[in-house]
């Protein structure tokens, strides 16, 4: 069960990065010339519509992780970049792949700790660290600039709390990492 579970977090989570690299370009309520398409996270806030895929990425890197095992969540990160290429700039997709490489080092290390003993605590808490760096890095190096901060974190924040149910769910089915 447990390798099904990862297996299905692994595909979706391939899916979600070239969605979300292809999203930035394409989707949003309002589109910066030169710049990206934006959904409302909030009352008036913006943010690039690639969060909407992002923040559930971040949670199922996590899931594959805990299932696969950390290789399986680095090789999902380099994949899921190589993937963007078909779908989105390359400046865009080495903003991505970097943002989510360094996103992955600071979830690793506050997830693998709390992971054995406090599941959602440990989702949680490191899908929030790796959404703030994950948005810090890709920022900076996509668009140069941090206006979108603010919409970036609250818009990932909602796919994270939305995910504590299934994350419930899938401490109850998965056995507890060694």
């Amino acid at each position: 069960m447990s390798i099904r579970i990862g297996v299905a977090a692994l595909l979706l989570f391939l899916l979600c990065v070239p969605a979300a690299n292809w999203m930035i370009q394409h989707v949003g309520t309002v589109c910066v010339p030169n710049g990206p398409c934006l959904v409302p996270v909030a009352p008036g806030i913006m943010a690039p519509s690639g969060v909407l895929m992002i923040g559930l990425a971040l949670v199922l890197r996590d899931v594959v992780q805990r299932c696969l095992g950390a290789v399986w969540g680095v090789a999902a990160v380099i994949v899921g970049t190589s993937l963007s290429m078909q779908v989105a700039p390359a400046s865009l997709v080495l903003a991505s792949g970097a943002a989510f490489l360094l996103s992955e080092l600071a979830d690793f290390a506050v997830y693998t700790p709390l992971a054995r003993r406090r599941l959602v605590t440990a989702v949680v808490a490191s899908s929030f660290v790796g959404l703030v760096v994950d948005s810090l890095v890709f920022l900076t190096l996509a668009f140069g600039s941090l206006d979108f901060l603010a919409g970036q974190v609250i818009g990932k924040g909602w796919a994270v709390l939305l995910s504590i149910p299934a994350i419930r769910m899938l401490r109850r089915v998965t056995p507890t990492p060694a």
